[in-house]
């Protein structure tokens, strides 16, 4: 066992996050660069990822190494898409000691994904279409990460993964938070509770497979994180709370790093969830 500051330092290690440009996501990133983590920015937004990724880049002092932020493209619904990002990964660093799968649609966090406006629809008219895309980013695009990153982390003896998950994939929504007087009736979709349970039971049946092999696998499961809501939401969403607010988005960082760290090296099939307290009661 290490001194303390030691368990938390990813020096030589590469850490990736898909949907690394996001809200979480690029505090993630930014989470892992300051670890000293080689931290590879993957999103489907290309110049959020390189702007972002040049941005920690130049927080640093100059250097003779090759930059420690790098951004890639990868459309995570894309089987194609994940297999040529994951080779670009080994062919430039050799390795994968970190995998962090925060991308997911939410309409909270996407207002102008193809399901931003999936949340008028009720259960019984919700679109096949949109349940379809939904679990093909939310659910398969983890599972296509993993099964890709899980070949490198075989084969280099080592490695983590870490899935970000939700309170809905622990408890139904409560659907009168996001009604309102003064607004349309809406509804959190269906897609979301499904498949961020379904997380949470691939996590654990990676954590049993991957037994022996030196790779671990846990959840993270954050609750709601303010994103410029409106305060009636942000009010009713307080009162669910013990702590009596929503989360701010660095909020989950020390969780992250924790379960990405050598602090955490005996958890796997764990869920850690962050959530102010709205699950404890």
């Amino acid at each position: 066992m290490g001194k303390l500051p030691d368990l938390f330092d990813l020096t030589g290690r590469v850490a990736v996050v898909t949907g690394g440009a996001g809200l979480l996501g690029s505090e993630f990133c930014e989470t892992l660069f300051e670890a000293n983590a080689t931290t590879i920015i993957a999103d489907i937004n290309k110049s959020a990822a390189t702007n972002l990724a040049g941005s920690l880049n130049a927080s640093v002092e100059p250097r003779e190494i090759e930059p420690r932020a790098i951004s890639l493209v990868v459309d995570i619904a894309s089987k194609n898409s994940v297999e040529t990002f994951f080779q670009k990964v080994e062919e430039d660093f050799g390795r994968v000691d970190v995998l962090v799968n925060a991308a997911a649609i939410d309409p909270k966090f996407d207002p102008d994904s193809l399901v931003a406006s999936d949340s008028e629809f009720g259960f019984e008219d919700y679109p096949l279409e949109l349940w379809k895309h939904a679990l093909d980013t939310n659910l398969t695009g983890i599972f296509l990460c993993c099964q890709a990153a899980g070949k490198l982390m075989l084969t280099q003896g080592r490695g983590v993964m870490i899935n970000v998950s939700s309170i809905y994939g622990l408890v139904g929504p409560d659907q009168r938070i996001y009604q309102s007087d003064e607004n349309p009736v809406r509804y959190k979709p269906a897609y979301y509770s499904a498949t961020k349970a379904g997380i949470l039971g691939l996590t654990r049946y990676l954590a049993a497979y991957y037994r022996n092999k030196n790779i671990r696998v846990n959840a993270l499961t954050p609750g709601g994180v303010f994103n410029e809501h409106d305060q009636e939401f942000v009010d009713v969403y307080s009162t669910r709370t013990i702590l009596g607010r929503m989360g701010k988005k660095n909020e989950m960082n020390g969780a992250l790093l924790f379960l990405a760290s050598d602090a955490s090296t005996y958890m796997t099939g764990s869920n850690l969830v962050v959530d102010g307290g709205w699950t404890a009661w």
